[in-house]
């Protein structure tokens, strides 16, 4: 793979049914992250995306459609749950160089890929933790209530990424999810979880590659979300006794 292809891509025309316009040095750096993002999945499994198009639409592009959002938000800062290979964190970090962004990775080789990769793009804004979400969010875990907004793509089903999210948010702040065609059926499924979690979806947004989801938070979090690591997903929230047990 090489960034030399994104002039035959022509990645603003790709970019135009997102909303996204990017500078030629943003499509650099975004080109450069790719780079690195395919040599480091030739040791480790970051990607299934071998074609650098799709690539670009369904990891970059499908990152940045959270833009308009983030900036509507007024965000001073954001964090990104489970940002595995770095979507959609590390874009929005190349295209908000203003913006503190916080990735948050459990799996110890894919934060360093994250460092690595920050370090080596020259990210000042960008800090990396290993850590999970549960742990962070915990009373006691030093991220409670710390973000204006978090994002989340490809973190488990809405009704679990509640859980793991909004205690992170603080008060009146956002979680941005970017879910599949499922979108309606898990909103449907976390009434439960938004109830709970006093929470709100705001809206969705449907994209050429995914389904925005806007969730806002709005009062106070029960000390005892999110539980001990894995029983968010173990017993979802509103889950049925097959679920919880």
């Amino acid at each position: 793979m090489d960034s030399n292809q994104d002039n035959a891509i022509n990645v603003n025309e790709l970019a135009e049914p997102y909303g996204v316009k990017l500078a030629a040095e943003e499509v650099c750096m975004l080109g450069r992250f790719l780079d690195l993002l395919f040599q480091a999945n030739t040791r480790m499994n970051l990607t299934r995306i071998a074609d650098r198009k799709q690539a670009w639409t369904r990891h970059v592009l499908d990152s940045l459609s959270v833009l308009p959002y983030l900036e509507a938000a007024g965000a001073q800062n954001m964090l990104d749950l489970g940002a595995g290979g770095g979507f959609p964190g590390l874009p929005l970090a190349i295209v908000r160089p203003d913006l503190p962004v916080t990735l948050l990775e459990a799996t110890g080789k894919k934060a360093r890929f994250l460092a690595e990769t920050a370090t080596a793009m020259g990210l000042d804004n960008v800090t990396v933790l290993s850590e999970r979400a549960e742990t962070l969010g915990s009373p006691d875990g030093g991220g409670r209530f710390a973000w204006d907004v978090v994002t989340a793509r490809a973190v488990g089903p809405l009704r679990v990424l509640l859980e793991l999210a909004l205690p992170l948010v603080v008060e009146g702040g956002y979680l941005l999810a970017i879910k599949g065609e499922r979108a309606a059926k898990e909103i449907e499924e976390a009434a439960a979880a938004l109830r709970t979690l006093k929470a709100t979806v705001e809206s969705t947004c449907r994209t050429p590659s995914g389904t925005i989801v806007v969730v806002r938070r709005d009062g106070p979090i029960p000390r005892m979300y999110p539980r001990r690591p894995g029983e968010p997903a173990h017993a979802p929230i509103g889950g049925t006794p097959r679920e919880r047990r």
